[in-house]
C-alpha cells in the first residue's frame, strides 16, 4: 500500500497535485458512473421535463429531432463516458438532408442544445461535467438577409388564388414567422382594433405578444375575414409554389415574407425597439444586425402602398412605384 501510494505521490508531483487532491477529483466521476444513464434515456428524460416545464411545440420538436440525432449515434452509451473530443466531432461531421455539410448557425444550434441536455445531465448526477461546453463554436459570418422586391411581392399577391391571399398578406406585411402563421385563427385577427395576437402556445419565444395590422394589410384582409377558423389554407405549400411560378419568382430566400416585413417597415418607420417588439425578439439587436440599410426610403414607401383594386376584390394590385 505505501508502495502504491509513493506511485501516486510521484506521478502527481509533476502536476502539483497530492493524493487527496486526486480523489476529490476522482470521486465524482465515479458517483456519476454509478447513477448514470444511457445517451437516449437522457433525451427521453428532457423531454418529459421540458413538457412538463410548458415548453413551446417547437421547442420540443427541437429536441426530438436535434437530440435524436445526437442519441441515434450514441446509442447504448453511458452519458457519463461521452467525451468532449467525441461530441466536438460529431458537431464537425454533421450532414444535411442531402449529405451536405451543415451552415456554421445550424451547427451552433446543435451545439447549443448538446450544452442544454449536458448540463441537465450534470444536475442529476448523470455525469461529472459537460463534455458538449468544451467543443469549438463555429465561426457565422454575417449574411444579407435574403427579401423579395416591391415587384415580386404585388405580382406574388396579385397571382396567388384568393384562399392564400390572407396567408401572404400577413406575412409580407405583419411579419409572422411560417409556423405562427400556420397555427393563426381568424379569431385572433381583430381588423376592428388594428391588431393580430400572437398567442404564446403559437410563438416562438413562447410569449405572447401583437402586431399591429397596418393599412394596407386591412385592405387585403376586409374581404376574406371570418369570425374564426384557419387563415392558413390546406394544401398551401402547393398553393405558394404555384403562385411563384406564376408569378415567375425563382429565388425564393429563406423567410423572404418575414425579412420583408422587416426590412421594408424598419426603412419606413425607423424604430427598431418598437419593430423588435413586433417581430418577438427581445431586444433590438437582430434588427439592426440584419435589416439596417437594406432597403432604401423609396422602395419602403412604395412597399407599404401594395394595396388591392378596389374593384377586383384583391385580384389586382396597385403600388406607387417611387
Amino acid at each position: 500500500m505505501r508502495l502504491e501510494a509513493q506511485r501516486a505521490i510521484d506521478l502527481l508531483e509533476p502536476y502539483g497535485k497530492g493524493i487527496m487532491e486526486a480523489v476529490e477529483f476522482y470521486l465524482p466521476h465515479l458517483k456519476a458512473q454509478n447513477q448514470t444513464c444511457s445517451v437516449e434515456d437522457l433525451v427521453a428524460e428532457m423531454l418529459r421535463v421540458k413538457q412538463a416545464d410548458g415548453a413551446s411545440r417547437r421547442y420540443l420538436n427541437d429536441i426530438r429531432s436535434r437530440l435524436g440525432q445526437f442519441a441515434e449515434t450514441f446509442t447504448g452509451r453511458a452519458t457519463s463516458d461521452v467525451a468532449g473530443d467525441e461530441v466536438d466531432d460529431w458537431l464537425r461531421d454533421l450532414k444535411g438532408r442531402k449529405g451536405q455539410s451543415i451552415s456554421a448557425v445550424g451547427r451552433n444550434n446543435f451545439r447549443r442544445l448538446l450544452i442544454v441536455a449536458f448540463n441537465y445531465a450534470v444536475s442529476r448526477g448523470y455525469c461529472a461535467d459537460n463534455p458538449a461546453v468544451t467543443s469549438a463554436k463555429a465561426k457565422e459570418i454575417e449574411g444579407t438577409v435574403g427579401i423579395l422586391s416591391v415587384k415580386q411581392t404585388a405580382d406574388l399577391l396579385a397571382k396567388a388564388d384568393s384562399e392564400l391571399v390572407p396567408f401572404l398578406a400577413i406575412g409580407a406585411f405583419a411579419g409572422l414567422r411560417r409556423a405562427e402563421l400556420e397555427r393563426l385563427d381568424w379569431s385572433e385577427v381583430d381588423l376592428a382594433g388594428g391588431l393580430i395576437e400572437v398567442v404564446a402556445s403559437n410563438a416562438k419565444s413562447a410569449r405572447r405578444r401583437f402586431v399591429k395590422i397596418r393599412k394596407n394589410l386591412k385592405a387585403w384582409l376586409n374581404p376574406y375575414a371570418i369570425r374564426s377558423g384557419n387563415v392558413t389554407p390546406k394544401d398551401f405549400r402547393q398553393r405558394l409554389d404555384d403562385a411563384r411560378v406564376a408569378a415567375t419568382i425563382g429565388d425564393w430566400p429563406n423567410n423572404a415574407l418575414r425579412h420583408g416585413f422587416a426590412s421594408y417597415t424598419l426603412a419606413a418607420e425607423n424604430d427598431a425597439a418598437a419593430l423588435a417588439l413586433e417581430l418577438g425578439h427581445t431586444n433590438s439587436n437582430l434588427v439592426f444586425q440584419h435589416y439596417r440599410q437594406i432597403v432604401k426610403p423609396k422602395d419602403a414607401k412604395a412597399y407599404w402602398n401594395i394595396t388591392p383594386s378596389a374593384e377586383a376584390s384583391g385580384k389586382v394590385v396597385a403600388y406607387l412605384a417611387c
